[in-house]
């Protein structure tokens, strides 16, 4: 059940008749991973806290560098030098101290990564590279668990959703393949921060979406976001049948 405190700290989305009470137990019961703590998983973080989810499992192996606080904003200059893990985890029992937070300091290998995946309903990947992407999507898809997948760089945004439970959803590797030699990281080529922020929020959105069971979730679609023009479009994604990831899953 809820308590009076949590009817009045989540009265807002619980007015909502497609959240509710039953929705917002939901939220209470679920729990979720966020890959990455950085610009990405900033506002994921902070967003799921905010509105109840009930366990949120953070995984970043990194440390807080000036640098972050462009676009980080879960971080703050005094975590400069600290796990970000540690930080993010400061700032979330401050905004909310009715969740449980579990942390994972070290880098993510293939067995500890799937013992992550499985411990929860739901994965956000809001890391940095391609390696981790795939890797995160393989757990994702073996554990038969959603995943909200985002990225930024530059001034372009991409957000999708990736559901194994569905047998017409598309999984990461459907869509990007073994991905590109050219890959760049923020560090590289640059960012602006509200553009993080925008991908971090919508894929909370999507995550909120799809633990509380309302709306329709962005499976199946990708979300392309300009940000140079304020311009987002929309692109359909199918399965293939022949994926070397998700291909056999109900084979």
């Amino acid at each position: 059940m809820l308590s009076d405190q949590e009817l009045l700290r989540y009265s807002r989305q619980i007015l909502l008749a497609q959240v509710d009470i039953d929705g917002q137990l939901r939220l209470k019961q679920s729990k979720a991973l966020v890959v990455g703590v950085g610009g990405l998983g900033s506002p994921v973080a902070l967003y799921l806290a905010a509105a109840g989810v009930g366990e949120l499992h953070l995984a970043d192996f990194d440390t807080v560098d000036l640098t972050n606080l462009q676009r980080q904003i879960i971080h703050d200059s005094d975590s400069v030098g600290l796990a970000k893990v540690d930080s993010a985890i400061k700032r979330l029992q401050a905004i909310n101290p009715e969740i449980t937070l579990v942390a994972h300091r070290q880098a993510l290998d293939e067995d500890s990564l799937a013992a992550a995946v499985a411990a929860v309903d739901l994965v956000l990947d809001c890391s940095d590279n391609f390696t981790t992407r795939e890797a995160v999507n393989a757990a994702c898809v073996a554990a038969r668990t959603p995943l909200v997948s985002g990225a930024a760089i530059r001034l372009e945004g991409q957000l999708s959703v990736f559901d194994p439970r569905r047998d017409d959803s598309p999984c990461y590797h459907c869509l990007y393949g073994h991905g590109s030699e050219a890959e760049l990281t923020c560090s590289e080529a640059g960012v602006i921060g509200p553009l993080v922020g925008l991908v971090g929020s919508l894929q909370a959105l999507e995550a909120l979406k799809l633990l509380a069971g309302f709306g329709e979730p962005l499976v199946g679609r990708l979300l392309l976001i300009d940000a140079l023009t304020t311009r987002m479009r929309e692109l359909r994604v199918k399965r293939d049948p022949g994926c070397a990831v998700c291909g056999n899953r109900h084979g």
